[in-house]
């Protein structure tokens, strides 16, 4: 069984692939726009995500590349489109695999099957050693890309793993935010926003507040960083 995200805007073929992804033993969640989808893989934990081009919100591809920014979990584009081109961006931007309508769940379920091996087969590879690295209560191993709160595991996305290793390398030490940007986001300049949002998403999973901070602190009009509590 997996924990599917179906997304897509046509309640007909939303319905049929609920209906049949159900049958086939997984459990499915749906919506219909991006914004839905961005905000259910930010707070629920999924598998594979089957996701729409044709979004009333915002275009599917633009989509992709958002998701990629916030996790690593598979992605089965699945569109009527046909364009070879756009398949191979895709394919480039982070899609595992590609669907053109129409398919029939039988095709659906062997493409579903065959990346959620390659995922599961990753990472259940053999893992090497690693450094842990240690904050008060906090451990974050880079390697096996995990990390623990006071000995409890955190469910965190990529982006929000990549953002606490960064810092917890550099305890108690403000990072300005442009280098948060260029070293976790990769980008040379960017919205001031996309650090905030995952910082709330990150402070919330530690259990703190901007308000009322734990282990992040922001220096306002200088940057961020990570100390154990006082």
């Amino acid at each position: 069984m997996a924990r599917v995200l179906v997304v897509e805007d046509d309640q007909f073929v939303r319905s049929a692939l609920i209906r049949h992804l159900t049958e086939a033993g997984h459990a499915v969640r749906s919506v219909g726009t991006a914004l839905e989808a961005l905000r259910e893989v930010a707070q629920v934990g999924f598998d594979l995500v089957v996701l729409d081009l044709g979004l009333p919100d915002l275009d599917g591809g633009e989509a992709l590349k958002m998701l990629r920014g916030i996790t690593d979990v598979p992605v089965i584009i699945a569109t009527a489109r046909d364009d070879e081109a756009e398949i191979v961006r895709l394919l480039n931007d982070g899609a595992d695999d590609y669907l053109t309508k129409p398919f029939s769940v039988e095709h659906l379920s062997a493409r579903m099957a065959a990346v959620l091996r390659r995922s599961r087969g990753a990472a259940a590879g053999a893992e090497p050693p690693s450094r842990v690295i240690r904050v008060g209560g906090l451990s974050i191993d880079p390697l096996r890309r995990r990390a623990a709160l006071d000995g409890s595991a955190l469910d965190l996305t990529r982006r929000e793993f990549d953002l606490l290793a960064f810092l917890a390398q550099r305890p108690g030490v403000v990072v300005p935010r442009k280098e948060l940007l260029a070293e976790v986001w990769q980008q040379s300049y960017g919205d001031d926003q996309t650090i905030d949002v995952h910082l709330s998403w990150l402070r919330r999973k530690l259990g703190e507040t901007a308000a009322r901070p734990r282990y992040l602190h922001t220096l306002r009009g200088v940057g961020v960083k990570l100390e154990p509590p006082r």
